[in-house]
């Protein structure tokens, strides 16, 4: 099952080795779940998990060799349509588009009440926990 997964979710993950980010990393690793991207999304992940400060712990470089490894454990999709403005927040929308995209049935964030409105277009906003449980089934 593809999902697509927010900036929000590889910043706490790769911040904390508990919680469930990161065993949804984890489990991206272990190949029982399969993330997918697109260029403009794994833009905002480098962009955003670079920030000075942001991950004080990790490198620039091994930031961006994360980035390469979760583009290699994922499908890649082109975005041929925008679907602007439809969410509060314009970098949400290229989250939406990347789901469209991939034909995922998921995105996997912590905002979730942003996301709502991807419901309208049969993409359910999820929790890390709740798509790891969903995996599980």
């Amino acid at each position: 099952m593809s999902c697509i997964v927010d900036t929000n979710i590889l910043f706490s993950g790769l911040r904390s080795r508990s919680g469930y980010s990161f065993r949804l990393i984890r489990a991206v690793a272990e190949g029982s779940v399969l993330p997918a991207v697109t260029v403009p999304l794994v833009l905002e992940y480098e962009e955003v998990l670079a920030r000075p400060g942001a991950l004080p712990h990790l490198s620039r470089k091994e930031i961006r060799d994360f980035v390469d490894w979760w583009v290699s454990r994922s499908t890649t999709h082109a975005v041929h349509f925008l679907w602007r403005p439809l969410l509060p927040d314009p970098k949400d929308d290229m989250v939406l588009e990347a789901a469209i995209a991939a034909g995922a049935k998921h995105i996997v964030s912590f905002n979730l009440r942003h996301l709502e409105p991807c419901l309208k277009l049969g993409i359910k906003p999820v929790s890390p926990a709740e798509y790891l449980k969903l995996t599980k089934s």
